[in-house]
């Protein structure tokens, strides 16, 4: 606890002693952008390296003018500092900003700029990792600001990890750079992931000047969605970013606050986008098959903005974010939005989904939709059987219970569909659970397809192969928020922790996350649970601290109606054999 102190923080809402980590100390480069001799190494995404405090203007590609290094104040006096990337010679232009804490410059003394799933030189040296391509976007007449948010880099001041202080700021920021004597008081927002997230926050506080926002693959609650999904805790891969985060001073620690605090506080709410308050145009994006996938439809569903659209694909986040096809359709948002071009971009579906089938296969492509979840969605439940691991429409009679070994085992539930069937949206599960020789547990979902022949049959998303639509649960977390649960989508309030007595058994209802998949008669839905999760090859880092001991079982039966709620899309058209999806 030596690099750690703790400061009493005023937050959105209320006033507490948050724990702060010592950043990391900016690694210089060189004049030729090496390491200095003796520097630590350099992670995969270039975070840590922290080029030279240079302010310049130099031409950084032809045509293209780069400010850098520009200090921007804030309201309380903290300076900031920023890189713009805009058009030579050009005036009245808008700018796309993209905010985060992986540093400005990231791509400066990498021998080659590479982004999983991209080819390489799809995009430019200039490009801030999960960030617009100051390139592509100055040639087609658009400023581009790569800023270090507060304490990242040679910004001064704190970093606030994705809470209500780096929002304000971004709200600074921008009403700073639409007065800027080249800008046409047009500001737009773009990026993928944590570059996605900062943009809920920001637009959540209603600068004047941000017309348009596109959040791509952006986690809305980072306690529900990240640190504690179902309640389990997951601190490793959060300990990795903050591990990474570079700058001057202190960042608030979310991992040693989830130590001391497991349950959910105001630091958490802090971190939780106020979406009723955004009301102008945003185009956002759900990959199925990533973590961001939860907080991408929260957002989508939740902003009040009459002018919203999703895309729902089955691709990673940089392979789609950077795909031609993809930037087209960015750019007519931004030039609808940010230069009041009417291109026709509001006759865009509102929401358009990629139909999963199995491995690299579709069975639809951006299929046209007005709603998600799907207004003719029709929900029906699969009762789980543990007599033999079967499921049924109809409900079971008799009692029977599944145990399997809390670290080790896995309890499969199989329903074979006897007609085409395609289930779009949220499920959940509803399971009555016991601990046998534990007062927790610790429970992985995975819904999976299997083939005619009983073969697994995932999505392959960069050559792996997924482990399927999940969802997760810490029992001891089980109690709801009634007020955000939905009956297609419950949601733990994470206020309290209940612990098993000796042979309590107890419902438990686990949100399923947001899916879309094709089944063909005659293949399989299986329910997945595990006390741990089940990769099967899948290359994420992430891993969970889990709390099991003795047996897992599952009841089922009578007055245990355990079930997977489902939810089935009929045909828009159908007459005889005539089917029209």
């Amino acid at each position: 606890m030596d690099n750690r102190v703790v400061k009493k923080v005023q937050l959105r809402d209320a006033e507490m002693d948050v724990i702060y980590r010592k950043c990391n100390t900016p690694v210089p480069l060189d004049a030729e952008g090496d390491r200095s001799e003796g520097g630590p190494g350099m992670n995969a995404m270039g975070m840590g390296i922290c080029p030279p405090f240079r302010q310049r203007v130099y031409e950084c590609a032809p045509g293209i003018l780069c400010e850098q290094d520009i200090p921007v104040k804030m309201r309380d006096g903290v300076t900031i500092y920023c890189d713009i990337y805009r058009p030579k010679d050009q005036t009245n232009i808008p700018v796309i900003i993209s905010w985060s804490f992986y540093g400005k410059r990231p791509g400066e003394g990498m021998s080659e700029w590479q982004i999983m799933g991209v080819s390489p030189g799809t995009v430019s040296k200039h490009t801030k990792f999960e960030s617009p391509d100051p390139e592509y976007w100055c040639y087609n007449g658009y400023a581009i600001a790569n800023v270090d948010p507060r304490g990242i880099g040679y910004s001064e001041g704190d970093v606030s990890f994705f809470g209500y202080q780096d929002a304000l700021d971004g709200y600074d920021f921008i009403e700073w750079v639409a007065k800027q004597w080249w800008c046409n008081g047009k500001v737009g927002m773009g990026g993928n992931s944590a570059v996605a997230m900062t943009q809920w926050r920001i637009a959540a506080t209603c600068p004047p000047s941000l017309a348009c926002i596109a959040p791509w693959e952006g986690t809305s609650d980072i306690y529900r969605e990240s640190l504690f999904e179902g309640g389990i805790p997951a601190l490793s891969f959060n300990e990795f970013i903050i591990g990474s985060i570079t700058g001057p001073n202190y960042v608030d620690d979310p991992v040693a606050m989830g130590q001391q605090s497991p349950l959910m506080s105001p630091y958490w709410e802090d971190k939780i986008p106020e979406f009723k308050n955004i009301r102008i145009p945003v185009y956002c994006t759900a990959c199925w098959n990533h973590f961001h996938l939860r907080g991408a439809f929260e957002g989508f569903r939740k902003i009040k903005s009459t002018k919203k659209w999703m895309r729902a694909h089955r691709e990673f986040e940089w392979p789609d974010g950077y795909h031609l096809q993809h930037l087209d359709e960015l750019k007519m948002f931004f030039d609808r939005y940010l230069k009041g071009i009417r291109n026709c971009w509001e006759s865009t579906p509102r929401v358009r989904l990629e139909v999963e089938d199995a491995l690299e296969f579709n069975y639809d492509d951006h299929r046209e939709e007005k709603q998600f979840p799907i207004k003719r969605t029709e929900y029906r439940k699969l009762y789980l059987d543990a007599r033999d691991n079967t499921c049924s429409y109809d409900p079971i009679t008799v009692e029977s219970a599944y145990s399997y070994d809390g670290n080790e085992g896995i309890a499969n539930f199989d329903f074979k569909f006897e007609e085409d069937t395609e289930l779009t949206g949220y499920m959940k599960l509803r399971l009555w659970v016991e601990a046998d020789g534990h007062d927790d547990m610790d429970m992985f979902v995975n819904i999976q397809k299997l083939s005619t022949s009983g073969e697994w049959l995932p999505v392959t998303v960069l050559g792996e192969p997924h482990p399927g639509t999940w969802g997760k649960m810490r029992v001891s977390h089980r109690a709801l928020d009634e007020k955000k649960s939905k009956h297609f989508q419950p949601v733990q309030s994470q206020l309290k922790e209940e612990k098993l007595s000796k042979g309590e058994i107890v419902p438990v209802d686990i949100e399923i996350v947001p899916s879309s998949r094709f089944w063909h008669k005659g293949q399989s839905l299986r329910i997945q649970i595990a006390g741990r999760y089940i990769r099967e090859g899948w290359f994420e880092p992430l891993t969970w601290d889990t709390d099991n001991h003795g047996n897992h079982i599952i009841h089922t039966g009578g007055q245990y109606d355990s079930y997977l709620q489902i939810p089935v899309i009929p045909p828009k058209f159908k007459d005889g054999d005539i089917i029209i999806r």
